[in-house]
Formats: structure tokens, C-alpha cells, sequence
């Protein structure tokens, strides 16, 4: 989800030749990514095949779009968490330092339990499940590194995974909760961000966290079904409390981001998807 935004924002983007690391091209990933080029045959896991893709694709720049996610099983199973979550992080940081490349390294909100909300870079990270330990402890920091701590949403290639996918996949009424809060990115506003925020700086390192402002799911997919006409009933439930939104004033001040209205973001993300069509 997140690699295919910022293939087809870099390749749709003057000044950049994008190149996605990829295990297979499938056809429609090749519509979507246009004008992208691909080292196809990427094992993760492997040391050897990281090390063939940086050697054919020479890059200037690695944004790190790999990464289990917390709602399949596998996220949240060491034996395939560590590997991907934690190590692989650290790997690319090191090659691309070898290479003379920048690292950008996507984390997540979940290293937070959601307790208190406004998380602060300086908070304590107390996730206690394998997954919010497993992206935490794959958070680099070194000084060819930024890591963009955050949360996505958005369409996927070829699966149904995430909230947007999900919600307008469901054909009769859902449940949308009134109290868990969020404040990440759709995939296509973040692949923005990093290519005119971050990139542009390259005295930006350590970890950052990069955030809109906080809304509850229940008003998200209102939005959402609003926009994309999906008429389904939503009945607010206020069961699930849980608050991982993220304070992002320092990445605000060090770049001058100001985020879009929730409404402008999702119909962005609406115009993207018919874009890639």
C-alpha cells in the first residue's frame, strides 16, 4: 500500500527516477507505478539479495515501504515480525550508508498502547504486544536516517487489509468507533511529504513523528463513505477507547508542513484511486 503511493508519486515526480524493489511485478502494479522501473527478485530477508538491489539500482535515496502490518497474524508472530520489522531496518541502514545513500524509515503509532494520546517523540514507548515492539525496536537513528513515525491509510494492490479497503468492501451496516482516534496520513499525502518535506532537508535525522489532525474512526469512514458515495449505515460505538495520535509539532516546525482538512485528504486519496485505474 504504502510502496506503491510512493513508487507512483516518484515516478509521476520531476527531478526522480523511481525504483521499486519488489519480490514480482504484476500488471497492474506496473500501470500504477507508469514510469518506475523495478529490481524484481527481492527476498527481505535476505543479506545477499539486499545487497544485489542496491548494487543494480545505485540509489541516492531507500524509502523503507516494507513491513508486516498489525492486522494479519504474521505481524504479530516473532518468527516474522523481528525479521521484517526490526532487522531489515537496520540492514538498510547500513547499506545505504556503504552506498553514500539516504535512509527514509516509516514506523508506526503502534508503539504506543494508545492510553493517553498526543504522543510526543520524548514519550516512552509501551506497546507490549510483538508487533508495536517489533516496529519500535526497528526505528533507526543515524545520521544518513530519518525515521517518519506515523500511521496510513489507503488502497491496496491486491488485498483488503486496511481500514478504506475494508469499510468499502462491507455491504451492509458496520460499527464506526466514536473514541479510538487517529491522526496518520493517506498513502498518497505521505508519499507528498517525504518527497517535499523531507527529502528537500537533508539535515532532517533521528525520528520524527508525522501526523494530521486527530479524528475518531467513526467520522473517518463517514467521510470516507461520503466522499466515495459508499451508503452504508455507521452506528457509533463507544466500546473501543483508544488514543495513539501523534503530536507532530517538532516535524512542523523543522519543515513548515501544515497538514491538509480531513476532507481534502480523502478526496485526494479518492482521486488517486481513480488516477491509478
Amino acid at each position: 500500500m504504502l510502496g506503491t503511493a510512493m513508487l507512483r508519486t516518484f515516478a509521476q515526480s520531476e527531478g526522480y527516477a523511481a525504483i521499486g524493489a519488489v519480490r514480482s511485478v504484476s500488471p497492474r502494479l506496473e500501470k500504477i507505478a507508469g514510469e518506475a522501473s523495478f529490481v524484481v527478485g527481492l527476498d527481505a530477508e535476505s543479506s545477499d539479495s539486499l545487497a544485489r538491489v542496491f548494487a543494480e539500482a545505485r540509489p541516492d535515496v531507500v524509502i523503507n515501504a516494507v513491513g508486516l502490518i498489525k492486522q494479519l497474524a504474521s505481524g504479530n508472530a516473532v518468527t516474522s515480525a523481528v525479521p521484517i520489522n526490526t532487522l531489515l531496518p537496520h540492514r538498510l541502514q547500513k547499506l545505504a550508508e556503504i552506498a553514500g545513500a539516504r535512509l527514509v524509515h516509516v514506523s508506526t503509532d503502534c508503539v504506543f498502547s494508545g492510553a493517553k494520546g498526543g504522543y510526543l517523540e520524548t514519550d516512552k514507548a509501551d506497546a507490549t504486544d510483538v508487533y508495536g515492539l517489533s516496529k519500535y525496536l526497528g526505528e533507526v537513528a543515524a545520521p544518513n536516517a530519518v525515521t517518519l513515525r506515523t500511521s496510513i491509510i489507503g488502497h491496496e494492490l491486491a488485498s483488503a487489509n486496511g481500514l478504506v479497503e475494508w469499510f468499502l468492501a462491507q455491504k451492509q451496516g458496520i460499527k464506526g468507533f466514536t473514541k479510538a482516534i487517529f491522526s496518520g496520513l493517506p498513502t498518497v499525502e505521505l508519499a507528498r511529504v517525504v518527497r517535499d518535506f523531507v527529502l528537500p532537508r537533508p539535515e532532517l535525522t533521528g525520528l520524527y513523528h508525522v501526523s494530521v489532525d486527530p479524528i475518531a474512526k467513526y467520522d473517518l469512514l463517514r467521510l470516507v463513505g461520503a466522499a466515495y458515495g459508499h451508503d452504508i449505515a455507521i452506528e457509533p460505538d463507544a466500546s473501543l477507547v483508544i488514543d495513539r495520535s501523534l503530536n507532530s509539532d517538532r516535524f512542523r516546525a523543522a519543515t513548515g508542513y501544515t497538514p491538509p482538512s480531513w476532507p481534502d485528504l480523502v478526496e485526494t486519496m479518492k482521486r488517486s484511486r481513480i488516477e491509478s485505474r
